[in-house]
């Protein structure tokens, strides 16, 4: 089992930066992928972005790219979302969740994550 919680959340003007953190705990980081996702409001969930733990090799969804930055601490089995000039379009709920993989097949694929925190809201004011 791993269980994660996440940090970090809150109200921001467009333009500006938050930082997310997951903190896990249950298992051996090394054998896990973690991803965040959000759901905005009416719409579905969806990919942000991915690290492979034993790795260090992260993805990101095209709409963060070069505004998002995800990144892990080993040694606090936390993993974070460094997020800068942020938008409107940004505001949702974001969640980290985790899977056994360290392949990069499928990851943004939410159905393929078996642990989920509990989520943060995220809102961005224009």
């Amino acid at each position: 089992q791993v269980q994660l919680v996440e940090s970090g959340g809150g109200l921001v003007q467009a333009g500006g930066s938050l930082r997310l953190s997951c903190a896990g705990s249950g298992r051996t980081f090394s054998d896990l992928t973690m991803g965040w996702f959000r759901q905005p409001p009416g719409k579905e969930r969806e990919f942000v972005a991915a690290i492979i733990w034993f790795r260090g090799v992260t993805y990101y969804a095209d709409s963060v790219k070069g505004r998002f930055t995800i990144s892990r601490d080993n040694a606090k089995n936390t993993v974070y979302l460094q997020m800068n000039s942020l938008e409107p379009d940004d505001t949702a709920v974001y969640s980290c969740a985790a899977r056994r993989s360290r392949g990069g097949l499928r990851i943004t694929n939410a159905d393929e994550y078996s642990y989920w925190g509990q989520g943060t809201q995220v809102t961005v004011s224009s």
